[in-house]
């Protein structure tokens, strides 16, 4: 099943995933949704393996839906990263029939990056949090979407 609107995701735990070429960040909200975790960065090998480790996080956790990057261009178009996420989901879809909305991650990396330079993290260090950081992100812009019945930004295709 494939929601594209946050709001609709059932209630409980949700896990999102920020995918990149090279790895994908992952991030868990408590079950009532008022905390945001990040929780670790998948070093992408095969997609089985990685559909593995995402499934066994998201049982881990309870979690009852997953919420994706959807990485557009500036101008709200999108192309091959955003394609490459839709794959993902689909492909996630095909081993398990879990609820995936879509959520616009225009700049989560630039944001988690001064999140983690605010925080104190060292250059050295960034890489090895950056992508779950900006999961984070992604995941609690999803949360305000539906906590306060916001509409996808302008140029959002979903």
């Amino acid at each position: 099943m494939l929601f594209l609107d946050p709001a609709h995701l059932p209630k409980g735990p949700l896990m999102a995933l920020d995918p990149g070429s090279k790895t994908i960040g992952v991030a868990v909200c408590n079950s009532d949704r008022t905390l945001v975790t990040p929780l670790e960065t998948i070093q992408r090998a095969k997609f089985t393996a990685d559909a593995t480790r995402i499934f066994h996080l998201y049982d881990e956790r309870g979690c009852k839906g997953l919420v994706i990057g959807m990485p557009l261009h500036m101008d709200g178009g999108d192309g091959r990263r955003a394609q490459s996420s839709r794959s993902l989901a689909t492909n996630l879809m095909r081993i398990r029939d879990v609820p995936v909305a879509y959520q616009d991650e225009r700049l989560s990396t630039f944001a988690a990056t001064e999140r983690l330079i605010e925080a104190g993290v060292k250059p050295s260090h960034r890489k090895d949090f950056v992508d779950a950081e900006a999961a984070a992100g992604i995941l609690q812009a999803a949360l305000d979407r539906i906590a306060g019945g916001a509409r996808p930004p302008e140029g959002f295709s979903e």
